[in-house]
């Protein structure tokens, strides 16, 4: 699980990054933002990590759980970090991943897993 929050907060901050760069000419006054937290559902908990960076647009968020998808430059990403992710929560803890995106506002990915199997 802590590569799993790792590739979500590197997502994150890379995110922020990009739109701080855009925002010397069009979101004056951004502020980089990333939270996490959690909440214990009975006999499950969430982990929710949100950013308001670039977002995600939605013709690609079917893709970007897919193995070798990127939406970084040639050279910045491999494709595996969210895949990978999707593995370890999914296929390893019997757990799920959503996400909730808005293009150029924010991206919130929420991790399910089941106390009795994480």
């Amino acid at each position: 699980m802590g590569r799993v929050l790792l590739n979500l907060f590197t997502n994150a901050f890379y995110a922020t990054q990009e739109k701080s760069k855009q925002s010397q000419s069009q979101f004056s006054g951004y502020k980089p933002t990333v939270t996490v937290s959690t909440n214990h559902l009975g006999n499950s908990i969430e982990i929710i990590v949100k950013d308001n960076g670039t977002g995600i647009p939605d013709a690609i968020k079917d893709k970007i759980l897919q193995p070798f998808f990127t939406t970084k430059p040639t050279g910045e990403g491999t494709g595996l970090g969210l895949s990978l992710s999707y593995d370890i929560v999914v296929k390893g803890h019997g757990g799920t991943i959503a996400i909730d995106s808005k293009e150029g506002e924010y991206s919130e990915f929420t991790i399910a897993l089941d106390l009795g199997s994480a």
